[in-house]
């Protein structure tokens, strides 16, 4: 099975072994198996959000297959998280990477409490739990399609359920964050599942504990060791493989409206209160616009969506860079500073005003600038993996000459 088959820029060689399973069990002795054996793994969702290498991937990539949605009362909720898939006892993870709280990560009695919580302020909030491998687009389609509000903004973004949570998918002022309850994992140190709450993940701007877990794993004494990534490098496959993900959303009414282009496009103000459905029908239109809702027949929606993450840069650093008044910005938390504030910058501005133009492409090469939207970098039908990262490579220079900000890439490269 090639890669290019498997990920959205169609792009990448051959994987040595590859596996599609409905099974949970199957999917979870696959990934035991190749701990143990020192085999690479590359769990793969919907490739929305990965440049694979050019050649063969020397190992496993594994895809979950399971699609099943299950709509829950709090008291069904609370049964199969209090009563159900405990996990086993077990030794304490390693220090440098589990959440801050030793004493709850392992099972899900806390989130139930959290649920009852959310249910006594809000009579009308309904619970899912849903498997790793539907397509997110479907989940929110169906929720909107019965009625349920909280998803509606994440409309049209590619991808699994499963992976949402790592990346902290987010647009037009939601995040998958904002709904999620918690995941079921598989953990790749302790060999065991867990539950991770949404207070355990750590979430953050296009960032959860799981994408910081992505790591170096090597055999050693018939048991997977786990270390940091190195800095520079970024891993295909994480700690912590998450095979359930548990929302909690709205039944009935809507959801405000948190987004400048979300308002403008539907004609309210701000936080005005909107139907679910308004709300998916209008960003599913302005994602058409930006070419970022996938269309295999054309070559200008083969990409990864927003390549680069907006910079967040600490205020005085900001400041110093002068950028002219008319540069947006926004003021944020700062990421890893508890308490201090921010400010995030638009990546898509700092690259159009580095010269860098819809439709750019270096010479000869078979990758290109989106032509709707600078932060999509396209396939045009014959592009290699090694092209996407020449291209990413000099828009990281031009935008760093330009104004000195280093950009970060959204995607997980090979």
């Amino acid at each position: 099975m090639r890669l290019a088959e498997l990920c959205t820029l169609r792009v990448g060689g051959e994987a040595r072994r590859f596996l599609l399973s409905t099974r949970r069990d199957e999917l979870i002795q696959a990934i035991a198996q190749a701990d143990v054996a020192g085999e690479p793994l590359l769990f793969l969702g919907g490739g929305s959000n990965l440049v694979p290498v050019d050649g063969e991937f020397p190992g496993l990539v594994l895809r979950d297959g399971r699609e099943d949605v299950r709509v829950l009362t709090l008291q069904e909720f609370s049964e199969l998280r209090a009563g159900g898939e405990q996990p086993s006892q077990g030794h304490e993870p390693g220090a440098d990477l589990r959440p801050d709280a030793s004493n709850g990560i392992h099972d899900a009695s806390a989130v139930v409490v959290k649920a009852q919580q959310l249910a006594a302020a809000t009579p009308s909030c309904v619970f899912l739990s849903v498997s790793g491998g539907l397509a997110w687009d479907r989940l929110v389609e169906c929720c909107v399609t019965q009625g349920f509000s909280g998803l509606e903004a994440l409309s049209g973004i590619p991808g699994v359920v499963g992976a949402a949570p790592v990346q902290n998918i987010g647009a037009y002022g939601g995040e998958v964050a904002d709904c999620l309850l918690g995941v079921t994992a598989w953990d790749r140190q302790e060999r065991r599942l867990v539950y991770l709450s949404a207070a355990d993940l750590r979430f953050g701007y296009r960032d959860s504990l799981l994408k910081q877990s992505r790591l170096q794993v090597e055999a050693g004494f018939g048991m997977p060791q786990f270390a940091p990534a190195r800095p520079g490098t970024n891993p295909a496959t994480g700690r912590w493989i998450v095979l359930e993900v548990d929302f909690v959303l709205q039944r009935g009414g809507g959801t405000p409206v948190r987004y400048a282009q979300l308002t403008g496009a539907l004609g309210v103000p701000m936080g005005t209160v909107v139907p679910a459905a308004q709300i998916r029908t209008a960003v599913l239109e302005l994602r058409h616009s930006k070419g970022m809702v996938l269309d295999s027949a054309d070559h200008d929606t083969w990409s990864v969506g927003s390549f680069f993450t907006n910079p967040i840069l600490p205020v005085d650093a900001a400041a110093a860079l002068e950028l002219p008044q008319d540069a947006p910005r926004w003021e944020v938390a700062l990421p890893g500073r508890a308490g201090e504030v921010g400010v995030k910058l638009s990546a898509a501005w700092l690259i159009e005003h580095s010269g860098i133009t819809k439709g750019f492409a270096l010479p000869g090469a078979g990758a290109g600038v989106s032509t709707k939207h600078v932060l999509a970098l396209t396939n045009r039908g014959n592009a290699t993996a090694a092209d996407i990262q020449a291209l990413a490579s000099h828009i990281i220079a031009a935008v760093q000459g330009a104004y000195g900000v280093t950009l970060v890439p959204e995607p997980v490269i090979l």
